[in-house]
């Protein structure tokens, strides 16, 4: 866990901050290396099969930048909190649908630590124009 580098701040803040036992990370887009996957609106009609990639990378970049909060020794034992943005048409109603694909990302990892509360809201826009941002907050311990 933590190997893997943290995704590059677009701006000024950190990937992840603690307190305690509890991780929370910053809002994380599907940006790969810097690059993000995919832009623009989910459109009312879009496959969303088409996003899962880029919604699994914004999951994966927020669990990246949770781990490398954790000290020698501890693991991630619960995702507490998850938050899905999703940057859609006006009328957009499937926002759970493509939140559901970074729950299911997360319980492929972690398992049922991995299931958390979650929010999945729309918005009418997010920076670079993604088409998805999450932030998890999670609980560490030692392993």
């Amino acid at each position: 866990m933590g190997k893997e580098a943290n995704p590059i701040p677009q701006g000024k803040y950190v990937p992840a901050t603690r307190f305690g036992n509890f991780i929370f990370t910053a809002g994380m887009t599907s940006r790969k290396n810097g690059v993000l996957m995919k832009s623009g609106k989910i459109g009312l009609s879009a496959d969303l099969e088409e996003y899962r990639e880029a919604v699994v990378q914004a999951a994966k970049n927020a669990l990246t930048a949770a781990e490398n909060k954790l000290e020698e020794g501890e693991k991630l034992v619960q995702i507490l909190s998850i938050t899905v943005y999703v940057n859609a048409e006006e009328g957009f109603t499937s926002q759970s649908k493509v939140a559901d694909m970074a729950s299911e990302y997360f319980c492929e990892v972690l398992g049922e630590a991995g299931v958390g509360s979650r929010a999945a809201v729309g918005v009418a826009s997010l920076p670079g124009s993604a088409p998805v941002e999450i932030s998890i907050t999670a609980a560490a311990d030692r392993a």
